[in-house]
Formats: structure tokens, C-alpha cells, sequence
């Protein structure tokens, strides 16, 4: 009998493509602080579209200035110094009108800040109106969608006239995040926007940040090495104003290349 023929040996399957990330914010050779001393010395990095990155980082290290910088916030501050360029859509922001970019470049801060005198609907409406909004059906139609998509909407759908201060911390926090997306920011900040909430509100923030970065790309300044393991996509490791380390946050939390990463994360200072 004639020996059977092999079945043909199948093909190896191609190598996959590296996955291509475009970028949202360049930041090159950034130098910042106030007065006479650098805070940041020289700082280097890519943020990437739709996705969420993490700064973290002991106290005093620069993980607050480095993000205040990306929506020129920095500059508020009377002695405030800068150098370097942060670009956006490839233009230097520092040659931006302020106003525009934070309209592009949203920001949510440590504590809830929602203003005192306003209502719901009038704080989530405020930068609308600002900028020139009088359409009421139009406004509204935006207050109900920002509502939505900072999941807060079926908590206060009821009470929109009601003052924001009658909120929970949690709720007030999502309200300042509902404010920040009512001017569609292609870019949101937040400095450590969970440190003053309970595990609760915590976890409701972090679930509602997985569903934002499939339309926004999102910058985080974090304490909670949980959280930035949990939440991000990449992480920057900053110390004494150096971004020591940045990349895949599985990367730097399993396998860092800085054994200052390394010592950190594992909670051996900080």
C-alpha cells in the first residue's frame, strides 16, 4: 500500500501588530514651580487617547503641578514658573488662550467643589451659560446627558432645583465631574478625586471612569496604589519632580525597570 500522504503542516498565524496609541497630550522637557525652585525638572511624556493614565507618587513629589500645568492652572498662582511645551492636537499650549483650552482640557479637583449659591441644573449648566449658551431646551437637553454620563442622573432627576450642597460627598464629586464634561473636554483631569470619599463613592468613581475613556481621554493623580492598578491603563511613577518611570500599568506594578518603582509600589516608602 502506498504510504499516506502527511497532512499539510498549517501555517503560523501572523505576529500581531503592536496595538498603535495616539496621543492626546505631549508633554516635552517640562520644567515648573513657583518663585525661584523647580517643582517638575524636566518632565517627558505621552498621555494616550481613551485611555486612563495614573500619576502616583509620595507627597511633595509634583503629581499635582504636573496635571495643573496641562490645563494651565499652574499659572493662577502669582510666582508661578514654567518651561518647556505641552502640546495638544500638536500646538503648544502655552501659546493657547487659556479659556479655549480649558474647555478642551477639563479639570476635577481633590475635594468636591460645587458652587454654593447654584442649584444642580445651574451647576452643570455653568459653563454653558458662560460661554454664551440661551437655548433653554438645548441647555437642558446637555445638563440631562452630562448627568448621565457622570451616572448621577437618576439620583437627582427629581430635584435639579435643589442646591448641589444638599448632595452627598460622592454625588457632589459626580456633579463637579457632570460639570467638567458639560463643555465636551477631549481631555479630563481629576487630582486625586477620591482622597476625601468612602470606599463606596470610591468605587462608583473608578466604574464611572472605565465607561468616560471610551470618549475621553483621562488623566488621574492618585495616592491609592489600588486604585491606579485597578483604574489605569498606564502609569507615571514621579519622585522629587522627576517622572522616574512611565508605561503599561501592569508593567509597573508587576515588573518596574526602576528599583525606585519597585520600592514604592511595594510600599517600602512613600
Amino acid at each position: 500500500m502506498p504510504g499516506r500522504v502527511p497532512a499539510p503542516t498549517p501555517e503560523a498565524p501572523p505576529p500581531m501588530e503592536p496595538i498603535k496609541q495616539s496621543t492626546a497630550l505631549e508633554v516635552v522637557g517640562l520644567r515648573a514651580g513657583y518663585g525661584t525652585g523647580d517643582v517638575l525638572k524636566g518632565v517627558d511624556m505621552q498621555v494616550y487617547e481613551n485611555r486612563i493614565t495614573a500619576i502616583i507618587g509620595p507627597s511633595g513629589c509634583g503629581k499635582s503641578t504636573l496635571i495643573r500645568c496641562m490645563n494651565r492652572m499652574h499659572e493662577i498662582h502669582s510666582r508661578a514658573t514654567t518651561s518647556g511645551e505641552i502640546r495638544l492636537d500638536g500646538d503648544n499650549i502655552f501659546k493657547m488662550d487659556p479659556v479655549l483650552l480649558r474647555r478642551k482640557v477639563g479639570m476635577v479637583f481633590q475635594r468636591p467643589n460645587p458652587f454654593p449659591t447654584m442649584t444642580i441644573f445651574q451647576n452643570v449648566g455653568a459653563g454653558l451659560v458662560l460661554n454664551g449658551m440661551r437655548d433653554k431646551a438645548r441647555l437642558a437637553e446637555v445638563v440631562e446627558q452630562s448627568l448621565r454620563q457622570a451616572a448621577l442622573w437618576d439620583e437627582v432627576k427629581d430635584k435639579l432645583h435643589q442646591s448641589a450642597l444638599n448632595l452627598s460627598g460622592g454625588q457632589q464629586q459626580r456633579l463637579c465631574i457632570a460639570r467638567a464634561l458639560a463643555v465636551s473636554p477631549k481631555i479630563l483631569l481629576l487630582d486625586e478625586p477620591c482622597s476625601a470619599l468612602d470606599p463606596i463613592a470610591t468605587a462608583r468613581i473608578e466604574e464611572l471612569l472605565l465607561e468616560l475613556k471610551q470618549n475621553l481621554t483621562i488623566v488621574i493623580v492618585t495616592h491609592n496604589m489600588q486604585q491606579a492598578a485597578r483604574s489605569s491603563d498606564y502609569t507615571g511613577f514621579m519622585l522629587l519632580g522627576d517622572l522616574v518611570e512611565f508605561g503599561i500599568t501592569d508593567k509597573i506594578f508587576t515588573n518596574p525597570g526602576d528599583q525606585r518603582t519597585q520600592d514604592y509600589v511595594t510600599g517600602r516608602f512613600g
